[in-house]
């Protein structure tokens, strides 16, 4: 590893444009004004960073299930899968990583399976963060269905500057941990509802990094 590649890192597809518009805007300020154009170069370099998309090491030990985000652990509760994925409406341990708009937003598969189910849900836009985020904002919600015939729910949520959330998968999709499946664009959180009777091994406030931190042992 060298320098450059610790604060250059890979772009994702998806930011392409917006990087490119950001340096359009960027190079107009100039012509109005210098301080101004400079400000356009610092947003234009966040939106470059935004949409980061780094090599990530997944651990390769089977049951595992890893964190699908980038961000902060913020709520660790009960809580039902959301209905339209066809899941039973036992409430399962929710584990919601919020990403804050600095945090890498590319998403990655937390187990390994196959996707049983994708459904989009438009909402409101409320601070990410709060409880009732996973109820009323936009969201996209993913079942995985694991070898042993578990399932696993993967919820996209919009946050309160987020307004477009990608899915790169479709139902029947095979996905391997810590493969892309996902991105949202400015801000938002992740969902995660763990099977029946296992327990989570965060904590709330942990820092979570997509594809390498182990959320929880399925034969814990």
């Amino acid at each position: 590893m060298n320098m450059a590649s610790t604060f250059i890192k890979p772009m994702h597809p998806e930011g392409r444009r917006f990087v490119a518009i950001f340096a359009a805007i960027a190079v107009v300020l100039f012509l109005i004004w210098q301080p101004l154009g400079w400000l356009g170069v610092l947003l234009t370099v966040w939106c470059y960073y935004f949409f980061r998309d780094p090599e990530r090491v997944t651990p390769q030990r089977a049951d595992l299930v890893i964190s699908p985000a980038d961000g902060i652990v913020s709520l660790i509760e009960p809580a039902v899968p959301p209905a339209e994925l066809g899941m039973a409406d036992t409430p399962l341990t929710r584990v919601s990583v919020f990403m804050n708009v600095f945090n890498c937003h590319v998403n990655r598969a937390p187990v390994s399976g196959t996707v049983k189910a994708i459904a989009y849900r438009p909402g409101k836009f409320f601070n990410a963060s709060l409880d009732k985020a996973s109820v009323d904002n936009e969201r996209n919600s993913v079942a995985i269905t694991m070898a042993d015939g578990r399932d696993i729910a993967v919820v996209q949520i919009a946050g309160l500057v987020a307004r477009r959330i990608v899915c790169f998968v479709k139902p029947d999709t095979a996905l391997v941990p810590g493969e892309r499946f996902g991105l949202i664009r400015f801000g938002s959180r992740l969902d995660v509802y763990l099977p029946e009777g296992v327990a989570p091994l965060v904590s709330l406030g942990q820092t979570m990094v997509a594809g390498e931190t182990v959320i929880a042992d399925l034969k814990g």
